[in-house]
């Protein structure tokens, strides 16, 4: 990979590798974190180009995200785990699970998407708009380089099929905000299309894990107590 991606790190047991969404870093999970240390080795990342962990030259694409996933796992001698994603890092946690199947004990997907049209169009407009913006300024400012990049993920990208999904072989927790800024539709369809996920659409927007952090918790928990 040719990178080494910042983490944070906590407990000793089982792994449990948490992925935080487009623009963030680990730091988004201090309310699981601390929560699941007892029970996990909870390890929270910063993807490349994102906190601390250096951009590279490799193409900045979920794909890729996922292969430096594997990589980081190899390093760490992690055989499997258990991984959360939230947002892109669902997206990202999606790709890793059919890719590399065998990696992954359990996942847990909150507010993730297969594509653009799954964002509701009044948060995907505002998006679009900035990364026009930040394109046009990207050769003369690092920051709006940076910049379109990072809204250039959610314009592009992520790009998986509904029939891929049955490649996910582990089980699945796919949990959500009632009034999340991915449509309800498009979860339940994720939800429908891997295979015996459970759906749990709970109280609040798309940033539950942060903000709703109690009863995100209590679901996530009682969904790992069923794969012990």
């Amino acid at each position: 990979m040719g990178i080494s991606l910042y983490y944070q790190e906590k407990g000793n047991k089982e792994p449990l590798i948490l992925l935080h969404g487009n623009g963030e870093d680990g730091s988004y999970f201090k309310n699981q974190i601390d929560y699941f240390s007892d029970r996990y080795r909870v390890i929270a990342l910063d993807t490349r180009g994102h906190g601390k962990s250096p951009r590279g030259t490799e193409p900045f694409t979920i794909e890729q995200f996922a292969c430096d996933l594997y990589d980081f796992m190899t390093s760490l001698e992690i055989s499997n785990a258990v991984i959360l994603g939230f947002s892109d890092g669902a997206n990202i946690a999606m790709k890793f699970a059919m890719k590399y199947p065998s990696k992954v004990k359990a996942l847990i997907l909150n507010g993730g998407n297969l594509n653009p049209k799954g964002v509701k169009r009044v948060i995907q407009i505002p998006i679009e708009i900035g990364y026009q913006i930040a394109r046009q300024f990207a050769s003369k400012s690092p920051d709006a380089k940076k910049n379109a990049e990072i809204l250039g993920l959610m314009v592009h990208e992520p790009d998986i099929g509904l029939d891929e999904l049955s490649k996910i072989t582990a089980p699945t927790l796919v949990i959500c905000g009632r009034n999340d800024m991915i449509k309800t539709s498009h979860t339940k369809k994720i939800a429908e299309h891997i295979p015996n996920a459970k759906l749990a659409i709970i109280k609040g927007n798309h940033f539950i894990a942060n903000k709703r952090y109690i009863i995100f918790n209590k679901e996530v928990e009682g969904f790992l107590q069923t794969i012990q």
